[in-house]
């Protein structure tokens, strides 16, 4: 039994292999996979915004946001937390706009944490997760139509 092989060289070739959409397909796996992260991990984080089990996400406020807010940056980050649960429904309903969102939501994060001294670890992390979102919409314009 001879294997068939695509020339990615092709425009159509090269088209035809990367919109399968079977679990054989490591584009298409990649998609899944990231689909999921970026689906529960915002409505987890935003969630906590509410619980408060994995920190006390008032820290991430450079005080002048905290003075802005009128010294209220739970009810703020209550506020993120609601932003965060829609962004990750809306990446597992529509990827294709949703994942553009969330990544460009992660870029305000980073932005806002290098406002704060001693975080810059998490905005690099931060920087890591648009681009994984970022890898996300791009995927989506094969896989979410």
């Amino acid at each position: 039994m001879s294997e068939m092989t695509f020339d990615a060289g092709t425009p159509e070739m090269a088209g035809a292999a990367t919109r399968e959409r079977d679990l054989d397909n490591p584009s298409y796996q990649a998609y899944q996979v990231l689909r999921l992260g970026f689906t529960v991990a915002p409505i987890l984080a935003g969630v906590d915004k509410f619980l408060h089990l994995l920190v006390d996400w008032t820290i991430y406020l450079p005080p002048f946001v905290n003075e802005i807010s009128g010294g209220n940056g739970a009810a703020l980050m209550m506020i993120v937390g609601i932003i965060e649960i829609v962004a990750g429904l809306g990446v597992f309903i529509k990827p294709r706009l949703f994942a553009y969102i969330v990544s460009a939501w992660l870029v305000v994060i980073i932005a806002n944490l290098l406002l704060i001294p001693g975080y810059f670890d998490v905005a690099l992390r931060d920087l890591g997760l648009a681009i994984g979102a970022f890898a996300l919409a791009r995927l989506s314009s094969v896989f979410d139509t």
